[in-house]
C-alpha cells in the first residue's frame, strides 16, 4: 500500500537518494543539453537541490510529500505554491508548482507518480489553490506522455540557449 509522509526541512536528507535517480533522468534524457546539465556531478546535483528545498520549505505552505510502500521511498514530490501572475486568463490568487516529482524507477508504473499528484492535488486544492503547474525535460517523451494522461496540457514552452563568450572580457 501506498503512504504519503510530509517532510520537514530536518528530514531532507531522505530524498538524496531519490534526487541521484532524478538526475541520472535528466543527463540521460535531455543529452541535447549536455553542456549544460553533465557539467555537475550527482553529489553537487543533490548539494544544490538540497540547498533550493531547504529555502522553499522556509516558506509555510511549501509541500515535501514522500510516497512510501513497505516502509521504503519510491517517490517524492516538492510543491510551491506562490502568487499567480496576472495574464489574460483568471488562474485564481495562487499556483502550485511541483517544482520536482520522482518516481524511483523500479517503482514506475505502479501508481506512484499518480498517487503523489493525487495527494497534491488534495492538499493544494483545501488551500483555495486553482492550477498546478510542472516543468518537463522536453525530450522526456515518456514524463510528457505520463503528465498529459494526469490532465497537463502545455502552456509555455521554455527555450534554453547558452551564450558563447560570456563573461569574456576583451
Amino acid at each position: 500500500m501506498l503512504r504519503f509522509r510530509y517532510l520537514g526541512a530536518n528530514e531532507i536528507e531522505e530524498l538524496a537518494e531519490l534526487w541521484h535517480t532524478v538526475h541520472h533522468q535528466h543527463t540521460s534524457t535531455a543529452s541535447h543539453l549536455e553542456d549544460l546539465i553533465t557539467s555537475v556531478d550527482t553529489d553537487e546535483s543533490w548539494r544544490r537541490r538540497r540547498s533550493q528545498y531547504l529555502e522553499w520549505l522556509a516558506e509555510p505552505d511549501t509541500l515535501a510529500v514522500l510516497a512510501e510502500r513497505d516502509g521504503a521511498g519510491v517517490g517524492y514530490a516538492m510543491v510551491t505554491i506562490h502568487q499567480a501572475q496576472r495574464g489574460s486568463w483568471e488562474r485564481g490568487e495562487r499556483v502550485a508548482v511541483v517544482q520536482t516529482l520522482c518516481v524511483h524507477p523500479q517503482a514506475r508504473g505502479t501508481d506512484v507518480g499518480s498517487g503523489l499528484l493525487e495527494e497534491i492535488r488534495r492538499q493544494v486544492g483545501a488551500m483555495g489553490v486553482r492550477d498546478l503547474e510542472l516543468a518537463a525535460v522536453a525530450t522526456n517523451s515518456d514524463a510528457i506522455r505520463f503528465y498529459e494522461e494526469e490532465g497537463f496540457r502545455p502552456f509555455v514552452t521554455t527555450m534554453v540557449s547558452r551564450i558563447g563568450g560570456v563573461g569574456a572580457h576583451d
